[in-house]
């Protein structure tokens, strides 16, 4: 008779072998260190998964420079001495000793002053063999003749109403747009820049599609999106297919020094009036323009140690306003020395985004970490800074002479936070602040439309809003109604730590209705009509796996929009090869 032993380890043979026909497993005997659970067939991934491209461009590595010189310590530095060595012979091997020791130390001094040169912010003119150093030559004048021939552009600018026809309502308006934009596809794809997309720009050239991408590392990238491809074959002479190759072509320039995250571009605009300029703002405290003609990087603006959030520009790019993350707005006037510039306190948190009305400049709109969106009257600001300048005293003339002298152009104004809230709260400050709405959570962008009377915002309480102001309203000279937006749209702004902030982006094309995209953490790129009505969501899982956080519209061309990830991977969204073809 089996004792109970050998009963139980035949209910355990039999619990284990009706396990194993469950999982559809045969013939498999258990070692006796092996557990059941080894034995779980891991599911594969789906055939359907995008595949990341990887960058067909591989990173030069640069000129090892001259190497430091390494310490020593005394006793492997002197020299042995002969015990019978006279003392003059000693004296002068120690003296020898000594001077080999002070050129030792003059150059690690001056190793180390080098290396710290290295990591700090360049203020000089830089060329592209400079921003290009990790480009091939051909590149460079590939690229260098690329940007000269880039068309001569100004942006256009339409009455507020030029959109909106008498024959046409908004709904036909909204119809007609939705059948132009849902059926975008991804027709081209790279990894433009090495790190994280932070900023993008849509030049507005219309035989080609070259779109500007900042990075978080301070790199510039320049995509030629629909170029050309030249195709390359592996080891094995193998052509990979078209789908998995990267598409057009692309540059890369370290615009902001360091290459770290101290020198993220947070913004990037190309010149209103002269689209052979782009000005990039970075987080190194400077902000610099590139010339597509000269081919020289220079610098136009810079403070220390405060960065800089945001940029825009009034429509006759004489003028640009900068906010950065202490509160303060800057007027710069390009027109002027770079040294000059005017500092208002306008907030007691970082102001994140800044955007100046394309049809009214006077009217100026801030997005700041308080909660709090903002419209300013600049006519009222520049007036309190005139009365401030006025009180205080006049700085002594400059003379070619006097190299110390400062030339009043030269001299920096700043307009606290305290002097702004005692204007506004005057008699002579009234309208200053033209209308102020509270955000539940940090508001972490904001812009004006097109036509210069829409709003949009992007909050951290996962919320867009969406405000119409009529131009009567603009008009008048005291504060907006208290007005709350006619548009509130869930949408999901958790980015976290690792991906960039994303912004609700209004196509700058003046003479389409009103249409704004933002990325969608669900790896699709959302485009919203002005009313606040989803047009479309462009994904396409098989060849995109990551939040499509940046985005940008083409200035002058409808079906175009670009997005960008946080790998430097973009992907340009446009009709499909076919649908071309068919129109």
């Amino acid at each position: 008779m089996p004792s109970e032993y050998e009963l139980e380890r035949e209910r355990n043979i039999a619990r284990n072998k009706a396990l194993l026909q469950q999982l559809q497993i045969k013939q498999v005997s258990l070692k006796p260190t092996q557990a059941v659970d080894d034995l779980i067939p891991v599911k594969s991934k789906p055939a359907t998964q995008a595949k990341p491209i990887q960058s067909a461009k591989t990173k030069r590595p640069r000129e090892a420079g001259p190497e430091a010189p390494r310490r020593q310590s005394t006793r492997l530095r002197k020299e042995a001495a002969d015990p019978n060595e006279s003392p003059s012979k000693r004296k002068r091997r120690e003296a020898e000793l000594e001077e080999r020791r002070a050129l030792e130390a003059e150059e690690r001094m001056a190793a180390e002053e080098q290396a710290r040169l290295a990591k700090r912010a360049r203020h000089t003119d830089l060329d592209l063999k400079t921003l290009a150093e990790d480009e091939d030559p051909a590149d460079i004048s590939n690229l260098s003749a690329a940007l000269q021939n880039v068309s001569q552009i100004r942006r256009p600018v339409r009455d507020e109403d030029a959109v909106n026809s008498e024959d046409e309502s908004d709904e036909d308006l909204v119809s007609e747009l939705r059948d132009r934009l849902q059926d975008l596809k991804v027709v081209s794809r790279a990894k433009v820049t090495q790190d994280r997309i932070y900023s993008a720009a849509y030049h507005p050239e219309p035989t080609k599609d070259l779109i500007f991408f900042g990075d978080k590392h301070g790199q510039l990238g320049i995509w030629d999106a629909q170029a050309p491809i030249e195709e390359k074959a592996d080891e094995d002479d193998d052509v990979a297919p078209a789908g998995d190759q990267e598409g057009g072509k692309y540059w890369r320039l370290q615009l902001h020094w360091p290459a770290t995250s101290k020198s993220s571009i947070s913004c990037v605009k190309i010149d209103p009036i002269d689209s052979h300029n782009v000005y990039t703002s970075s987080y190194d405290c400077t902000i610099r323009s590139l010339s597509f003609t000269s081919g020289v990087s220079r610098e136009i603006f810079s403070i220390e140690d405060t960065l800089i959030c945001s940029i825009d520009l009034t429509s006759t790019g004489n003028e640009m306003w900068i906010s950065d993350a202490l509160g303060g707005v800057w007027h710069r006037d390009l027109r002027q020395d770079k040294s000059s510039a005017i500092r208002y306190g306008l907030s007691d948190h970082k102001i994140g985004c800044i955007s100046v009305n394309p049809t009214r400049p006077n009217f100026l709109l801030t997005a700041s970490n308080n909660r709090s969106l903002k419209i300013w009257d600049v006519r009222k600001l520049q007036s309190l800074s005139l009365d401030l300048s006025d009180k205080l005293p006049t700085p002594p003339p400059s003379s070619p002479g006097n190299p110390f002298l400062t030339p009043v152009s030269a001299v920096k104004t700043e307009v606290d936070s305290d002097a702004v809230t005692d204007f506004i709260n005057s008699k002579k400050g009234k309208g200053c602040l033209r209308g102020e709405w509270k955000h539940d959570k940090s508001v972490s962008s904001a812009y004006w439309d097109p036509r210069g009377r829409g709003i949009v915002s992007t909050s951290y309480d996962d919320t867009l809003r969406l405000w119409d102001i009529e131009p009567v309203t603009m008009e008048s000279p005291g504060p907006f109604p208290s007005s709350r937006p006619f548009s509130r749209i869930r949408h999901n702004c958790q980015t976290g730590k690792w991906l960039t902030i994303l912004r609700a982006q209004w196509s700058p094309n003046p003479d389409a209705y009103p249409h704004f995209t933002i990325g969608n953490m669900e790896h699709s790129l959302d485009i919203f009509s002005g009313k606040g009505e989803l047009i479309t969501r462009l994904s396409d899982r098989t060849r995109i796996s990551a939040v499509q956080a940046v985005t940008c519209s083409h200035p002058t061309i409808l079906e175009r929009a670009v997005s960008g990830n946080g790998s430097g991977r973009c992907v340009l969204w446009a009709p499909s090869e076919e649908d071309a073809s068919e129109e």
